[in-house]
């Protein structure tokens, strides 16, 4: 990775955090959760860039321009919604669970060819 490369994502990370803090109370605390959300259990992509994110405000601003509350966005179950996001991604627990598969088919196949 170039330097120039940071320097670009650390601005387009400022901005990103500026059009957060721009939205509406309640759409900001929802973004922290799931912000907080996505990266404990969610998508392998997000920590290269920002563009599940950057969606993510780009429905919280159209939601607050037309007035609408952030659940009214989201719907009540917030998981639920970012599970939705998220589907068709891989995600940390699917890798984990390959690697957890994969060290128990290592570990199995060692041990029916000691019983050989």
């Amino acid at each position: 990775m170039r330097i120039q490369d940071i320097i670009e994502g650390k601005k387009e990370w400022r901005a990103h955090v500026a059009r957060v803090k721009a939205l509406p109370q309640d759409y900001q605390i929802v973004y922290k959760e799931i912000q907080k959300y996505l990266f404990k259990v969610g998508p392998v992509e997000i920590t290269h860039g920002i563009g599940l994110l950057s969606g993510i405000v780009d429905l919280f601003e159209e939601g607050a321009a037309l007035g609408k509350g952030v659940l009214e966005v989201t719907g009540s179950d917030v998981a639920a919604f970012c599970d939705d996001l998220i589907k068709d991604s891989k995600t940390y627990a699917d890798s984990y669970q390959e690697s957890v598969d994969q060290e128990v088919n290592k570990a199995m196949k060692k041990f029916t060819d000691k019983l050989k």
